[in-house]
């Protein structure tokens, strides 16, 4: 095994992925998963503390897209535009391997309730960060915790529309996610 491959930590989660697969996430080792993507066990310690992290690995870099496109959307933005520029900023990321992965991840997450409180953490996660940006723009807090939740259902149902678009781009996913935002933008009028 090569001690330093490049491309370590992808290798990894897609390997943990094909395995969770095939043979399901409890029973998949650790040392399986460094095996299948050519790296030592050490090297899966150095990249992940734990197999459940390899199904969240991209979470804190979106965090920090999502944030940053919130942050950088123009000065009289509403809260709600500027979400939509954080959708826009994080779907930049997301490229052919993201469009194959997520399906699967959604499939073996659905197997598991330990997986799926993870998975839950994870949004939570994602809408703080939004919030705490929506907040640094001068939104009061619960409207900006409201629109930083929406902001996570937008990303997630666009992410998975995306999902299933043959050969679908960066740009049909900020479409995708964008769209369901304004979606839920028009629920929430109906709601008054």
């Amino acid at each position: 095994m090569a001690r330093w491959a490049p491309d370590a930590r992808l290798r990894l989660v897609v390997a943990a992925v094909d395995l969770f697969g095939e043979q399901g996430y409890d029973a998949t080792t650790v040392a399986e998963i460094a095996q299948r993507a050519g790296v030592t066990k050490s090297t899966f310690f150095r990249h992940f503390t734990d197999k459940r992290e390899l199904l969240s690995a991209g979470q804190a870099m979106l965090s920090d897209l999502l944030a940053a496109g919130i942050a950088e959307a123009p000065a009289g933005t509403t809260a709600l535009d500027a979400v939509a520029a954080g959708l826009r900023r994080a779907a930049t990321a997301m490229g052919p391997i993201n469009h194959g992965l997520g399906p699967r991840i959604d499939a073996i997450v659905a197997t598991s309730t330990e997986l799926q409180e993870r998975s839950l953490l994870k949004e939570a996660g994602l809408a703080a960060a939004m919030a705490d940006a929506l907040v640094g723009r001068g939104v009061a807090g619960t409207p900006a915790r409201l629109a930083a939740e929406m902001g996570v259902l937008a990303f997630t149902r666009g992410f998975a529309d995306w999902s299933q678009q043959a050969d679908a781009d960066a740009d049909a996913l900020a479409q995708a996610a964008v769209a369901s935002l304004d979606e839920l933008r028009l629920a929430a009028a109906a709601l008054t």
